[in-house]
């Protein structure tokens, strides 16, 4: 018998001061049967941190040729490709090549996979990699519930997350941004 996904629900309340947006999102999430509840919780946290009403959730573990959340225009194309977790040279140049703008996202222990690629990125003008460090995956990790209401609050490139009684501040470590940036 197959395992079936988990359904989260949350509904997210976003106030980007530093995009000048602000809105609500109530989200579904399918959590695969392999998909961690870190990696549930880091999904969810970069949906808010680049939330447009175009970025969406995509196939995820479930699909090769999809990034975890992606922006597309009306006509279709990839505006935003974001990557969380460990991508190998062969994925981002993938994703440099079909998209505008690719974002990655690693946590855990990201030091030998950065050594590896960082000599290769540099070719790569339209990438930009962030970790988020272990004091902050570890507490959002104890956020998770399958019905969240949340409020995600950006100012000056900080992000305070408020989940029920417990809060969780601070600044993505940014490794390399890129050049030709067109959404932070």
């Amino acid at each position: 018998m197959a395992l079936s996904a988990t359904i989260c629900k949350a509904d997210l309340n976003i106030v980007d001061m530093d995009r000048h947006y602000y809105e609500q999102h109530s989200l579904t999430l399918a959590q695969h049967p392999s998909e961690t509840d870190l990696r549930l919780m880091i999904r969810l946290l970069v949906f808010a941190m680049h939330a447009s009403e175009s970025l969406g959730f995509t196939k995820g573990l479930s699909s090769d040729d999809e990034p975890d959340l992606w922006q597309k225009s009306l006509t279709d194309d990839i505006e935003l490709w974001i990557e969380l977790g460990l991508p190998s040279e062969k994925r981002l140049k993938k994703a440099s090549g079909r998209s505008q703008q690719v974002i990655v996202y690693t946590y855990g222990s990201a030091d030998i996979w950065w050594k590896q690629i960082q000599p290769q990125l540099a070719r790569f003008k339209n990438i930009s990699v962030y970790h988020l460090d272990s004091d902050i995956t570890d507490i959002l990790q104890t956020m998770k519930q399958r019905n969240a209401d949340i409020q995600v609050s950006i100012q000056d490139r900080e992000v305070t997350w408020h989940s029920q009684d417990r809060s969780l501040s601070f600044v993505p470590q940014i490794k390399v941004e890129s050049v030709n940036k067109t959404q932070k």
